[in-house]
């Protein structure tokens, strides 16, 4: 956006559904939105299995139930927090206040930081469960691709949500911050040096007189 504090000369435009769903940005908030399914969701249907002679399930990340309980609470945290802020970036460009759009920047900002940080810790943690699950504890080696899934979808979470678009300065589907004013102001104080031939007309235009 072009034109004022985080795009503010544009606010309270039409909102136009095919530019919003072509932003780089919507297509990452979609993709994360995604993969947190497939992280809670795989855990939910096939992340509690149990031996032949027990009939309480545990989980199959090393029959730590934190393990489980962390991918799904951080899996459907995710989700929730991709259509919050899918709703913040429809609504965006409605918003007129500077302090207001600056504050919607900075809060998305600072919670995909905040997500990637979880879903590293996440595919780190479940990773470490998963090598240390004993065969023993799944003969039947069920639920192995869900539990795979839930570690491979972690790690690309983890840079779905901190991506930068490399065309804006903020990393936002917003317009960087510029000062109208401060342009201006700089515009206009700002002058070129006169051509070098503006000395020679002021010479040339310039007669001695004799005494």
């Amino acid at each position: 956006m072009d034109g004022g504090a985080f795009g503010a000369g544009k606010a309270g435009g039409a909102f136009d559904p095919h530019a919003f769903i072509r932003q780089p940005h919507t297509l990452l908030r979609l993709v994360s939105w995604v993969f947190s399914i497939v992280v809670f969701g795989s855990i939910v249907n096939e992340g509690y299995v149990n031996r032949l002679d027990e009939t309480q399930e545990h989980c199959i990340f090393n029959r730590n139930r934190n393990a489980c309980n962390y991918g799904i609470t951080v899996g459907v945290l995710a989700f929730l927090s991709c259509l919050l802020y899918l709703a913040l970036d429809a609504y965006f460009p409605q918003i007129s206040s500077v302090k207001d759009r600056k504050k919607a920047v900075l809060s998305d900002i600072g919670v995909s930081a905040f997500w990637a940080f979880l879903w590293f810790v996440g595919f780190c943690f479940l990773t470490n469960q998963w090598q240390a699950s004993k065969e023993e504890d799944n003969p039947m080696n069920e639920g192995g691709d869900a539990a795979r899934a839930a570690i491979t979808f972690s790690f690309f979470s983890i840079f779905t949500w901190d991506y930068m678009d490399p065309s804006q300065d903020s990393g936002m589907p917003y317009a960087p911050y510029t000062n109208e004013e401060d342009a201006t102001d700089a515009v206009g104080t700002y002058q070129q040096p006169p051509p070098a031939d503006a000395f020679d007309t002021e010479t040339q235009g310039y007669q001695t007189q004799n005494y």
